[in-house]
Parts: C-alpha cells; structure tokens; sequence
C-alpha cells in the first residue's frame, strides 16, 4: 500500500476493523518513512455481467430502483426496500462468486420481494420472468396460495379461515 503523502511502497497496519457489518475491513495504517497515518476500507468487489456481456459494480440503488417500480402504490418503506437490497447482496455475496449474472439477481430479488409485499412480487415477476398470458399470472397466483395455506397451516397446525 503506497502512502498517499510521501508515495512511500509500503506501510504498516497499526488496526483493523470490521465494518458495514462485516461487509468491509478498515485499516488504520503507517508510513515507516513519513510516519503519518492514513486510513484504507477494504471491501470485496461484486461484479454484474449484463445479457451484452458488459459488467458494471453491483449497486444496491439499482436493485431499489427496479423493484419501486413493482411497489409502485404498495404499502412499501424506502426501509424495506433498503433492507431487500441488503438481504438480495448478501444472498449474491454468500454465492461466493465476484461475478454474478444480471438474471441471477433477478432471482435473488424474487424470494425476498414475495415475502415482502405479493403484488408487488406479481408485478415484478411478470416482467422479469416475461409473462405472456393470464394463464402465466393464475399459474404465479396459485403458487403464492399455495404457499400461503403451507405457512397457516404449519404456523397453526390447520388452515385459517
């Protein structure tokens, strides 16, 4: 790490930290020749390879962006689609992978959205998984209810009413 005062090669780490809750690593350093101190933040880099092969930084806004449109008129908090974007990187992070395909964050925004907010998720999945005809929505709305009757079921031990 060159030293961003005297361009010294090296420098020496005199503490390190955990932040963004473990998302990046700050690093209080030294110059051995100068001897100011200065700061890094290291983070692990997440790439995004578009369908044109192009690849850009995952962005956390972009995904908050793209799913709003969905909770368009919805009882959805800019909080709860911060904490979405959170929960859809760490999902991405925990792939292990520094390049994710722009469809697999599609699919990791999927779970976290149907939890969310249902319409929302319609919404979002009938462009994103390009539904065509009202048999691909009632196809998408028997799952949800389906899914639905499974969690009364198991949270009450039998259906609600």
């Amino acid at each position: 790490m060159h030293c961003p005062f005297c361009r010294h090669a090296d420098s020496r780490v005199v503490d390190s930290r955990t932040s963004d809750d473990g998302a990046a690593i700050r690093r209080r350093r030294q110059c051995p020749s100068c001897q100011r101190r200065f700061t890094t933040i290291e983070t692990a880099s997440l790439s995004v390879v578009k369908r044109s092969g192009a690849t850009e930084p995952f962005s956390r806004d972009k995904v908050v962006s793209g799913v709003r449109k969905a909770c368009q008129g919805r009882p959805v908090s800019g909080d709860d689609l911060a904490l979405l974007a959170q929960r859809v990187e760490e999902a991405l992070r925990s792939s292990g992978s520094a390049e994710i395909d722009a469809y697999e964050i599609g699919l990791a925004i999927l779970g976290p959205l149907r939890e969310l907010d249902e319409v929302a998720y319609l919404r979002f999945a009938s462009v994103y998984q390009a539904f065509e005809s009202l048999e691909d929505f009632e196809a998408a709305i028997t799952s949800l209810r389906a899914e639905r009757l499974e969690r009364e079921t198991s949270a009450t031990g039998a259906p609600e009413e």
